[in-house]
């Protein structure tokens, strides 16, 4: 319980979007598909609903998604930040160092980051 509690602490927003400009971290997205289509999506963001990120981090798993990577630092977010707090305790327990709890995609905006539809 007290793992979700450390990630469910937000990054500061902006320091991510810097990184992420820099090509420095991966931003995911882990809502579901039908929520982007409804809210548009921070520019540069892969989408892996929450469901299926294990195995798309999983590097024993060759479908695994090859823009992740356990060296990379990672940011995740999704509506509130609940998620992306999920999120973060799977990378970390595949053995992810540096992955990073955004919050919800306001924060994302709020940060100066830009939407795509």
């Amino acid at each position: 319980m007290f793992a979700f509690f450390r990630a469910l602490k937000r990054t500061d927003p902006a320091l991510c979007l810097e990184r992420i400009s820099m090509g420095e971290m991966l931003l995911v997205d882990v809502r579901e598909p039908q929520e982007l289509d409804t809210t548009g999506f921070a520019n540069g963001a892969i989408n892996l609903p929450l469901g299926r990120l294990a195995a798309a981090a999983d590097a024993s798993n060759s479908a695994r998604h090859t823009a992740l990577s356990p060296d990379k630092p990672v940011a995740l977010y999704c509506a509130t930040g609940a998620r992306s707090a999920q999120g973060v305790m799977i990378l970390r327990k595949l053995g992810y160092q540096h992955v990073h709890n955004l919050g919800g995609l306001s924060h994302w905006q709020a940060a100066g980051g830009a939407l795509s539809r």
